[in-house]
């Protein structure tokens, strides 16, 4: 460390002092004061500490829950694709649909969305409404996610096949 002792000044140093000097001729700004930037609040230590940790625990969780939603929906579509291949009968297909939505386990993602719904509110330090006496919308919605069963399964991958394409022509190459 240097504490205090001035370091002498090298070629570079000399080349850059050089490039600002020629890059301050041609500034409009040259000689006249900056515009003051007004803000409605005051970065606090403890705002700088939290940014120096990375993404929040909330922020992770919401992401953990996105990625975990997708993996299901995939592994789902597989399945939607297998079932519809296997059973030419339509009953069949949408008896074993119905059942298989039923027995799949969301108990991954509902224990993240079961934490984010308890303790968002206070890591993402969300003001409440006074006269509800709830905390406030984020970006119009409410904070809480509703966790995934069955019915979730059944809105995404209906228990029946898609009525533009005939059962005649399905095979398993373009399910």
């Amino acid at each position: 460390m240097w504490q205090g002792v001035a370091k002498p000044e090298t070629p570079r140093d000399r080349a850059e002092r050089r490039a600002l000097e020629t890059d301050l001729l041609d500034s409009p700004l040259a000689g006249k004061p900056l515009r003051q930037r007004l803000r409605n609040f005051r970065p606090g230590a403890d705002a700088a500490l939290r940014a120096l940790g990375g993404p929040l625990a909330w922020m992770r969780r919401l992401r953990a829950i996105e990625t975990t939603i997708e993996l299901h929906e995939t592994r789902l579509r597989e399945r939607w694709g297998e079932l519809l291949a296997a059973h030419p009968d339509d009953e069949a297909f949408e008896h074993e649909w119905r059942e298989l939505a039923r027995s799949w386990s969301f108990r991954d993602v509902n224990d993240l969305i079961d934490r984010h719904n308890r303790h968002f509110p206070t890591e993402a330090r969300l003001p409440m409404n006074p006269r509800t006496g709830d905390f406030v919308h984020v970006n119009g919605r409410p904070y809480t996610r509703t966790p995934l069963d069955a019915d979730w399964i059944l809105e995404r991958f209906p228990p029946h096949p898609p009525p533009e394409e005939p059962r005649w022509n399905r095979s398993p190459d373009n399910s």
